[in-house]
């Protein structure tokens, strides 16, 4: 009863450890006939690699996916789908001085707590490092949904790296991919440069928020009560490593609103309803509205820091804890991607539910 699945009839199941020989994902009720294959993948993949900058991790690895089974000549044969990514850069040394320590902020004293025994290198299980898995699979969704869905467009960002926030006046989609810290805001990417930098020589850490956005998401997505489009993307993002918040739509902000302020207004346009706002964030009654679906979610700093911790030992002795190895100084900043993986990955889930139970029939208005 580990719960290692996500996913209702598109399920996912991540496999495999920070410095073990592999870990990858196995993608289980992939409609057949979609074309894909590892360089699709890979270049999902690339975006979330570690030592790619100096604002993340230096542990090189390549992050090389290979499919094991479920496609024949380029193409999904609707079998599970076994995909695998080797650890090649292990440096298991780093972590022999915290084998019986507890690293403050970290989930060391947990899985300890629960199992009784608990992976230290690199956190096992609990390391980010897991998320390769979640990037691999959400590959596969955005080659379904593609097919499926071909107006759908999942891109995701920084909104916050510790105290800096973007300029939303200067927001430039464009700019996402060509700064190492997914901003869409060009003239800031030397200053979040130097407050990141002060932050690592300072032996520290900093969190983040990410927001991730699905555009031409059709409506009619979801469920009512138990199986509703923000609740289950809340659950994926609040199941990423070191998540600690995840809002929808104006979110936490709402309780600050009118119900005059808060309300989408509508009108009827030359293509049916048109809504004046998003305060929603493209979901309501957790169905689909059409608009642009927007999720946020703050994660907190990497707890493996170098400026000594007071904690605790297996023996519940005191000590004092510095955690040595390659660590990212903000670990939100490689977060974007997996977002996108698991935004992906519950959007064609509940586009499939919604085609099992509707066909895709929808009422008409006008």
């Amino acid at each position: 009863m580990s719960f290692n699945s996500f996913g209702h009839l598109f399920r996912v199941t991540t496999w495999g450890e920070s410095h073990g020989p592999a870990l990858g994902a196995t993608v289980d009720g992939c409609p057949p006939g979609i074309a894909i294959d590892e360089a699709f993948i890979q270049q999902f993949l690339d975006r979330r690699r570690p030592g790619q900058s100096k604002e993340t991790t230096q542990r090189k690895e390549p992050d090389a996916v290979r499919i094991l089974s479920g496609t024949f000549e380029g193409r999904t044969t609707g079998t599970p789908i076994q995909l695998m990514i080797e650890n090649t850069n292990q440096r298991s040394k780093d972590y022999g001085e915290i084998a019986q320590q507890f690293r403050p902020g970290h989930a060391d004293i947990t899985y300890h707590q629960k199992y009784g025994v608990r992976d230290y290198r690199g956190g096992g299980r609990s390391s980010a490092r897991e998320t390769a898995a979640r990037v691999a699979a959400g590959g596969v969704a955005q080659a379904v949904l593609a097919q499926l869905v071909p107006d759908l467009k999942i891109y995701g960002y920084m909104v916050q790296m510790g105290a800096k926030h973007i300029n939303r006046a200067r927001f430039d989609r464009d700019q996402i991919l060509q700064n190492p810290f997914f901003i869409p805001d060009a003239l800031a990417v030397d200053e979040w440069a130097d407050y990141l930098a002060a932050i690592r020589k300072g032996q520290n850490s900093v969190g983040a928020a990410i927001e991730v956005v699905a555009e031409g998401c059709p409506a009619g997505l979801g469920a009512p009560i138990y199986a509703k489009m923000d609740t289950e993307l809340a659950a994926a993002m609040m199941s990423i490593n070191a998540v600690k918040g995840v809002e929808i739509g104006e979110g936490m902000a709402a309780a600050a609103l009118t119900g005059v302020d808060n309300a989408d207004e509508m009108v009827m346009g030359p293509d049916g309803v048109q809504y004046l706002s998003n305060h929603a964030g493209g979901i309501l009654g957790g169905i689909t509205t059409g608009q642009p679906i927007t999720v946020r979610f703050a994660v907190k700093p990497t707890s493996s820091i170098l400026t000594p911790r007071r904690s605790v030992n297996t023996r519940g002795e005191e000590v004092e804890v510095i955690t040595k190895g390659r660590h990212d100084p903000c670990v939100g900043i490689r977060a974007v991607p997996v977002a996108e993986a698991m935004m992906a990955c519950v959007i064609l889930d509940q586009f499939l539910m919604d085609r099992g139970q509707t066909g895709g029939v929808r009422g008409v208005i006008g």
